[in-house]
């Protein structure tokens, strides 16, 4: 059986959009990517609410992801692959950071993954950079209190600045939004259709990478 850990925030937990509730495990993207997959996979879901990359919220505190990842590794290990998909959250006005510095702070992780004692062989890693954020986020004012006025521009972004890390680092990726999209009821988090075509999306590349692993 291979194991997957699928690292990252709201949309992994399956925040439904426009409210404080969780979509069904048969609804979010990773149950429905255990569906896809079946038996010989095992999906570990891993998502928090709020998630950065590398920064603790100084409003909010212990949301950087980077504090965990390590743990997370040894907890679940052994692994044969780590989906990571982050980087919304960073986009809040109160981080100051850009596509590019976003991308490249997932070197920390690759630095962690190289260093913690894990069961079995080092997994391969999937970088995916997140679906975009809608304008619509602007119409909630606690969205656009965090966000600011221009998130949906930086996220679209996103793909090149993690395309090029990836690249960079010998690691996989994937565009999220070349696949799914935020719902207009809140710019962020996804629709269960928009989970259902991220599942699919993923369960074709990670056959593709099973079945034909880095050397």
């Amino acid at each position: 059986m291979k194991r997957i850990l699928c690292y990252g925030d709201s949309n992994t937990w399956g925040a439904v959009p426009g409210s404080s509730g969780r979509h069904p495990e048969e609804v979010r993207w990773t149950g429905r990517l255990q569906k896809l997959l079946g038996a010989d996979c095992r999906i570990i879901e891993e998502g928090y609410n709020g998630r950065t990359t590398v920064f603790d919220d100084p409003a909010e505190g212990r949301l950087s992801g980077l504090t965990y990842f390590g743990p997370c590794l040894d907890t679940q290990s052994p692994l044969d692959l780590v989906i990571l998909m982050l980087g919304t959250n960073d986009m809040k006005i109160r981080f100051g950071t850009s596509p590019r510095t976003m991308a490249y702070s997932f070197g920390r992780y690759l630095d962690v993954l190289h260093t913690t004692p894990m069961a079995g062989n080092k997994p391969e890693v999937l970088l995916v950079s997140p679906i975009r954020i809608d304008s619509s986020y602007k119409n909630n004012p606690l969205f656009h209190d965090m966000f600011g006025e221009n998130a949906a521009e930086t996220s679209g972004r996103l793909s090149e600045a993690y395309r090029e890390f990836a690249e960079t680092a010998g690691i996989r990726f994937m565009d999220a939004a070349a696949y799914a999209h935020a719902s207009k009821a809140d710019g962020i988090h996804m629709d269960p259709e928009e989970h259902e075509k991220l599942a699919a999306a993923m369960a074709a590349e990670i056959r593709k990478i099973l079945e034909h692993p880095a050397v």
